[in-house]
C-alpha cells in the first residue's frame, strides 16, 4: 500500500479593485492563444485541432466563470507561465556569458 498525498488548499488570495476585470481577460487570453494558434498553423489539424479549439472553448468559460464569480480562488496564468518563461531566459543568459558569446 502506497503513501496518500494530500494537497494542503491554497490560501484565498487579496482582492483588489480591477483584479475581477485582469482575471477575466487573463482567463479568456490564453484559451483564446490556444484556439488563435490552432487555427492559424501552417499544417492541417484535422480532428486534434478542432477538439482543442472545443476544449479551449470550454476552459474559456470555465476559467471566466472562476475569474468573475470566485476572484479570491483565481490564479493568473501570466504569473504561473511567467516565471517558468522569466527562468529560462535567465539560463540562457548565464550559458551566454559563460559561453563567451555576445
Amino acid at each position: 500500500m502506497g503513501p496518500i498525498f494530500v494537497r494542503e488548499v491554497p490560501a484565498d488570495v487579496a482582492v483588489w479593485p480591477g483584479r475581477r476585470l485582469l482575471a477575466a481577460v487573463d482567463a479568456i487570453a490564453w484559451p483564446g492563444l490556444w484556439i488563435y494558434l490552432t487555427m492559424h498553423a501552417p499544417f492541417d489539424t484535422g480532428l486534434l485541432g478542432t477538439a482543442v479549439v472545443a476544449l479551449a472553448g470550454v476552459l474559456a468559460v470555465l476559467r471566466a466563470s472562476k475569474a468573475l464569480l470566485r476572484n479570491e480562488r483565481y490564479r493568473f496564468t501570466v504569473v504561473r507561465w511567467g516565471r517558468v518563461a522569466l527562468g529560462l531566459v535567465l539560463i540562457g543568459f548565464v550559458l551566454k556569458i559563460a559561453v563567451g558569446i555576445t
